[in-house]
């Protein structure tokens, strides 16, 4: 009863910040599933994306594949770990949605729209997990 009267806000408090992991998962794992599937489809038909002849950070759309394919894969097993609300899931989640939104920024020439829309999951899930405080 005393703690609840010196920290009145602390069950709010903890109720946000379950929910804002909650939904930095849950984005994550979005996320990877859609950067997974990305992945499949420029490794095994790169026809489907444009070519742009002139761009600074030319890859080829395969080599692409292969980067979305692997953060794809690391997004989900971190979005599967932040269930856990521990800290190195956290950190890990910041560190893999800014390198899927790094990702994301390099092929935006390749699929602008798309890749525009995933940079701003990115963003949600890093300033959800930065936000999260827990009061232990």
């Amino acid at each position: 009863m005393m703690s609840s009267s010196l920290h009145p806000h602390s069950e709010k408090t903890a109720a946000a910040a379950a929910g804002l992991t909650v939904f930095a998962a849950v984005m994550l794992l979005i996320t990877g599933f859609l950067d997974i599937f990305r992945g499949i489809s420029a490794i095994v038909r790169d026809a489907v994306y444009v070519s742009t002849p002139d761009y600074i950070y030319k890859f080829s759309v395969a080599g692409w594949g292969w980067v979305h394919l692997f953060l794809g894969i690391a997004a989900l097993m971190v979005g599967i770990g932040l269930f856990k609300v521990s800290t190195w899931a956290r950190v890990l989640g910041i560190a893999i949605a800014a390198l899927l939104l790094i990702a994301n920024f390099l092929f935006i020439p390749y699929y602008p729209v798309w890749s525009i829309i995933v940079i701003a999951l990115c963003a949600f899930v890093i300033w959800a997990l930065c936000v999260v405080r827990h009061d232990e």
